[in-house]
């Protein structure tokens, strides 16, 4: 290799390193955001572990939330997704992307069921591994959808495989119907993967 194709590689892969560093920044909440939603987050877990709304209880789990989100909060938010105002971001967040994956994910725990269950009385299955790819890049995000696609009956998630611009599963399927990679991926991710990028980049 010549001086000047070596140095052409190296500028190349140096630029596509910062440029992958700027969008990762771009994409990160503010700090003061963080803080809030782990603050929520902290608050609400508390309340539902504790089961009492008692104000005591309302004090002493709001200081301990406090806490947690001074000192925690960029290990529970830093995968979030940033998207301007804060109070319209958190709105957002806990009203219409967190209740609606929830509701897909309902759906097609129903729906895999029933095709499950077809197959098994069937005896009609096809098992495989097939490669599927994702555009989530965040820890965070590409493990929610590793989990959501194993916790879905028919689909298991054996390994997580990460590249420069895309992330990629490796998921065992019971009735494999294609290995076209985008075909295989809409029907084993559904709409799971759409409704988790707009929470995490």
């Amino acid at each position: 290799m010549s001086r000047m194709s070596f140095y052409l590689k190296e500028r190349l892969l140096d630029i596509e390193h910062r440029y992958s560093i700027e969008a990762h920044e771009s994409k990160i909440l503010p700090p003061r955001e963080k803080k809030i939603i782990t603050w929520l987050i902290s608050m609400t877990f508390w309340l539902v572990i504790t089961g009492n709304i008692h104000w005591q209880n309302l004090l002493l789990g709001s200081m301990v939330s406090i806490v947690v989100s001074l000192f925690l909060y960029e290990n529970l938010t830093d995968d979030i997704r940033f998207k301007g105002n804060t109070g319209a971001r958190l709105l957002s967040l806990f009203f219409i992307e967190i209740p609606q994956y929830l509701f897909i994910m309902v759906f097609q725990l129903l729906e895999s069921n029933v095709k499950v269950a077809k197959h098994a009385i069937l005896m009609d299955i096809n098992p495989g591994i097939v490669k599927v790819r994702s555009n989530l890049r965040s820890d965070t995000g590409t493990t929610i959808l590793a989990n959501s696609i194993t916790l879905t009956p028919g689909t298991l998630t054996l390994d997580v495989d990460q590249k420069l611009d895309r992330t990629y599963f490796y998921v065992h399927w019971i009735d494999v119907t294609t290995l076209n990679m985008e075909k295989a991926g809409d029907e084993i991710k559904g709409d799971v993967e759409r409704w988790l990028e707009k929470i995490f980049w």
